[in-house]
């Protein structure tokens, strides 16, 4: 009887410690608030035309970015376009993150995210749930799972419509999809995405953005109602001729950049780079603006 006495004390001390134990990293970080964005390449301004540098693209991706017009925008079915899950963080706005947990076991069975553009939300699914089939639907947002490694939330979106890698004409298509790791230090989230598509990258697309947690931040209402006419013919698709883009010398020319630097590609994203950088001619100079004609009352 002594020997069960003990055992029983002794389970119940193991029972106690184990309630005061600490708990898993996934109950330890808390992803949830108003979170503010810092500045980056994407958010600040419209990336120029022609400016693929740094991307690992290969040809029919340079095609689809030079046939690119912002004309896009105009048509209708375009205007109130949200951006893909794959990119809406690099959008300017802050954006909103709050948990779903289980009524009993009070575990975390779903992330959201809202951004600002457009109001989007965002799930991604906690419960081990797999992703759909091939043949399911494909939309702005993707299905994402999540899971965590460690501090960092790893989420996995698969099933994504097609979009784009930078808004200047450079698409990811629909077989395109992203692992992202949610990471935060105290105040600051760091996400971490990394896109792979067979259709238009030759390797995967790292890129990271960053936010400050903003409490009592609240994101506006973002409606869009699309109203704009054109003059244009019906079935008019806003497109460049292979060739007839006089806008993709621009960006380097305006930076002194060589041109065949500015046109992207697997090799431009290491440092190795920089040696051929070096032996590449420069970008043809800006065109002289033109001379002011001269008035009679001059001539004399």
């Amino acid at each position: 009887m002594r020997a069960v006495h003990r055992a029983m004390i002794l389970a119940s001390l193991l029972l106690f410690a184990a309630a005061f134990m600490p708990q898993p990293a996934r109950a330890q970080v808390d992803l949830s608030g108003e979170w503010s964005q810092t500045a980056g390449p994407d958010n600040t301004t419209d990336p120029d035309i022609g400016d693929y540098t740094g991307l690992p693209i290969n040809d029919a991706e340079r095609l689809r970015g030079d046939s690119w017009t912002a004309e896009k925008w105009d048509q209708q079915e375009h205007e109130c376009e949200p951006h893909p899950a794959d990119y809406a963080f690099r959008a300017p706005g802050g954006m909103r993150i709050w948990a779903e947990t289980d009524p009993l076991t009070k575990e975390i069975t779903q992330w959201h995210t809202m951004v600002f553009f457009l109001g989007v939300q965002r799930t991604i699914f906690m419960d081990g749930r797999p992703h759909p089939p091939d043949y399911a639907a494909q939309t702005w947002t993707g299905f994402s799972t999540g899971k965590w490694e460690g501090d960092r939330l790893r989420v996995s979106t698969t099933h994504l419509k097609e979009g784009w890698i930078r808004r200047n004409g450079l698409a990811r298509s629909d077989k395109g999809t992203a692992v992202e790791y949610f990471i935060r230090h105290g105040d600051f989230l760091t996400i971490v995405s990394i896109v792979k598509d067979p259709v238009y990258l030759t390797e995967p697309l790292v890129r990271t953005e960053h936010w400050v947690l903003n409490p009592g931040y609240g994101l506006a209402s973002y409606n869009c109602i699309p109203k704009h006419e054109v003059d244009k013919p019906k079935g008019w698709v806003p497109h460049h001729l292979p060739g007839t883009n006089e806008w993709l010398t621009e960006y380097p020319t305006k930076f002194g950049i060589p041109l065949e630097a500015a046109r992207g590609g697997a090799e431009t994203m290491y440092p190795e780079y920089m040696q051929k950088l070096a032996t590449l001619p420069p970008p043809p100079p800006p065109p002289s603006p033109p001379k002011p004609k001269e008035t009679a009352g001059a001539q004399k």
